[in-house]
């Protein structure tokens, strides 16, 4: 049996996934009713909200795709030479533009992901990180910095760049994966999943990576900590059984969500098969009253 370890690239999901139905769906918040915008027979992860509220955008074997709010199409968006996208993209502040994490040859026929800026609908991405490999998860709310997982010397860390690219700063210090970055709306913190002490937890600290705090202390294994736009939530996918460092697409999770105001967490959904791929990347609609997630289907 093959493996499938921290950062998967589509190509690594195929044997488990040629039977596999995707499902995008959006769960309101405040009711719990969860309505299904898209199947698809094919393999399609993390999905962004437009920032407008029309549209999807995922990723599938290599590709990114508009799906419609209603379902009722979706289309390849032009990313010219970036064709083995993963599944960490999102959506700039002001919807102008896309950040994609593109899996580049490095030689040797071997490739790194690496994280590029392109307009919103399509053209010649631009690159922002020279090292590699880098994951991007959230953009600040200014649009200036943008903050991402990196490996280095077999560490892998939060690190945050300009948008532009150049220096690039290193945030957290610990032995264990730190991973899945992304910014309050007010700009003042950065919430990520970190291996601490045994366990992945949500974890949330300053943007200079002073005054880290760990948020959830239990059982499951907690990642990808997306904030509402409006501040008074985070979501996140919490693994039913603790999954150590991984976070392995075929599992059984359910989607949480903490209040801001009291840290109290409640479900946002029942159990589900998903995992990698189900909410990498910020998914919340614009009005803060649903969330975006794929869900998957063995199709017998």
């Amino acid at each position: 049996m093959i493996v499938c370890f921290i950062f998967l690239s589509a190509n690594c999901y195929a044997q488990f996934t040629d039977k596999m139905e995707s499902v995008l769906q959006v769960v309101n918040v405040s009711s719990k009713k969860i309505t299904i915008i898209y199947k698809a027979p094919q393999h399609i992860e993390a999905p962004n909200w437009s920032k407008d509220g029309n549209y999807f955008i995922v990723n599938s074997k290599g590709k990114l795709y508009k799906i419609a709010l209603n379902g009722s199409t979706m289309k390849v968006i032009n990313t010219d030479f970036a064709d083995a996208c993963n599944n960490d993209h999102g959506i700039s502040p002001d919807g102008k533009q896309l950040v994609i994490s593109h899996n580049r040859k490095i030689g040797d026929g071997k490739t790194s992901s690496t994280i590029y800026t392109l307009q919103i609908n399509g053209g010649k991405p631009t690159l922002v990180t020279e090292f590699s490999p880098s994951y991007w998860h959230g953009w600040s709310p200014d649009g200036k910095t943008l903050a991402y997982c990196a490996e280095k010397n077999g560490n892998y860390d939060v690190y945050t760049i300009p948008v532009s690219g150049g220096k690039e700063t290193r945030l957290t210090l610990e032995e264990g994966l730190d991973d899945g970055p992304d910014y309050s709306p007010d700009g003042k913190y950065i919430y990520f999943n970190a291996f601490r002490n045994g366990s992945m937890q949500i974890w949330r600290m300053k943007t200079d990576g002073t005054n880290q705090e760990q948020l959830t202390k239990d059982a499951y294994s907690n990642w990808f900590a997306h904030p509402s736009p409006n501040g008074k939530w985070i979501v996140f996918i919490s693994y039913i059984l603790d999954q150590g460092q991984a976070h392995p697409f075929g599992k059984d999770v359910k989607l949480r969500l903490m209040s801001l105001e009291d840290k109290s967490i409640q479900d946002l959904t029942d159990v589900f098969f998903g995992g990698q791929g189900t909410i990498n990347v910020p998914s919340w609609s614009p009005d803060s009253k649903r969330l975006a997630f794929i869900s998957y289907n063995v199709i017998k």
